[in-house]
């Protein structure tokens, strides 16, 4: 195995894997780069992507856990997995854990409370590194949302590095919408500067939340948009929904389950119980609206014109949501990642793989025009 570098010199190219499960806590993802070059100059290439879905029962465990016990318990049990991951997506590109330089793993968000959320800006990633380390044989960078929150940050989003690493088109702008959980996007031209990045809302959360109670859990997510077809949007509950505190707020902005999961599902429930399908028909609007509405309020004054918006997440798998987003921000370009010639369900693992590898080369790559932070710093903790 190739022994961890530090400083400007590490070497290059790099064979990184990224590790990652969302906001929606459907799987582990595992993505292979190679990485080479380092800020401005960096490249990546995905060799291997796998994804691991977690049993139902564990992802109930994991939305429930509000306790030490049992969170000191998920967080091993969580690198295990990962572990498993990592060494899965070691095997399917033929590679051994040898030729492997550093693993990065962004981990579980548990808890992500920003200054708007609390008087102690924090967040809690669970999936031990150590753990991961001991069973893969392999460097493991970790924790890298933390050091940019130390930095006065919300960190979040970490996706526009790689946006404006591997996606940004010299003389234009373009924009990403990722639509997991929780929907943000990024706006990428020639300056990291000038990237534009920040939540826009819910993404899946509540949909997954919804589809759960309305089939009693024979379905995790509103597939194929079979269930926000059947209802009709409710009007007054949609505005009620966009006029949260939430959406007032400028960017930089992150949010989590503790703003669109769990306690904001009960309120829906609770006044729509009875209209199941209208509930969910009303969630999905409310998806793609708080999405629209940050191009119309945040983006489109700044930048004028977008060559196109590149969308990817979990959102992208369902149809009915896709074509009303289209629709929604129809004459702008409204296009999947692949369309880049990069898989779109690859995209977030990989991101952490190439701040990995920036992690070694000792690059900052925290994007503060994108989280607030007072400067750019080192991502993430090395455990050898």
């Amino acid at each position: 195995m190739s022994s961890p570098a530090s400083g400007p010199s590490a070497p290059s190219p790099r064979l990184c894997i990224g590790l990652l499960s969302g906001t929606s806590v459907d799987a582990a993802e595992a993505a292979l780069c190679r990485v080479e070059g380092t800020g401005a100059q960096v490249t990546l290439e995905l060799l291997a992507h796998v994804s691991r879905p977690f049993p139902p029962a564990f992802i109930q465990r994991v939305l429930t856990a509000n306790d030490a016990r049992t969170l000191c318990a998920l967080n091993f049990e969580l690198g295990e997995r990962f572990a498993s991951a990592a060494l899965d997506v070691i095997a399917h590109a033929g590679l051994s854990p040898w030729d492997i330089h550093v693993i990065g793993s962004h981990g579980q968000t548990v808890a992500h409370l920003p200054a708007s959320l609390s008087p102690f800006p924090s967040t809690l990633q669970l999936g031990e590194a150590a753990v991961i380390a001991e069973r893969t044989g392999i460097p493991v960078v970790s924790d890298f949302r933390t050091r940019d929150m130390a930095a006065g940050g919300e960190g979040a989003p970490l996706i526009p590095y790689l946006d404006w690493a591997v996606f940004r088109k010299a003389g234009t702008a373009r924009a990403f919408q990722n639509i997991g959980g929780i929907a943000n996007l990024a706006v990428v031209g020639d300056r990291m500067e000038d990237t534009l990045a920040f939540d826009t809302g819910p993404g899946n959360m509540l949909l997954d939340g919804l589809a759960r109670r309305i089939t009693q859990d024979q379905l995790a997510c509103d597939l194929d948009g079979q269930l926000s077809r059947r209802g009709q949007v409710l009007p007054d509950l949609l505005e009620e929904l966009l006029a949260l505190p939430f959406f007032a707020q400028p960017p930089p902005r992150s949010a989590g389950r503790e703003g669109f999961g769990g306690a904001l599902l009960e309120r829906l429930w609770e006044r729509g119980a009875s209209r199941p399908y209208d509930l969910m028909a009303t969630a999905l609007a409310f998806t793609v609206e708080s999405m629209a509405r940050a191009y119309e309020t945040h983006v489109l004054p700044r930048f004028g014109s977008l060559e196109a918006v590149y969308v990817s997440g979990g959102g992208t798998r369902n149809p009915y949501l896709m074509g009303r987003f289209t629709e929604r921000l129809a004459p702008l370009p409204v296009r999947l990642l692949d369309t880049l010639g990069f898989p779109e369900g690859a995209k977030e693992a990989a991101c952490f793989a190439l701040l990995a590898a920036e992690h070694l080369a000792g690059t900052p790559a925290n994007v503060p025009s994108a989280t607030g932070a007072r400067r750019q710093v080192v991502l993430g903790k090395l455990t050898p």
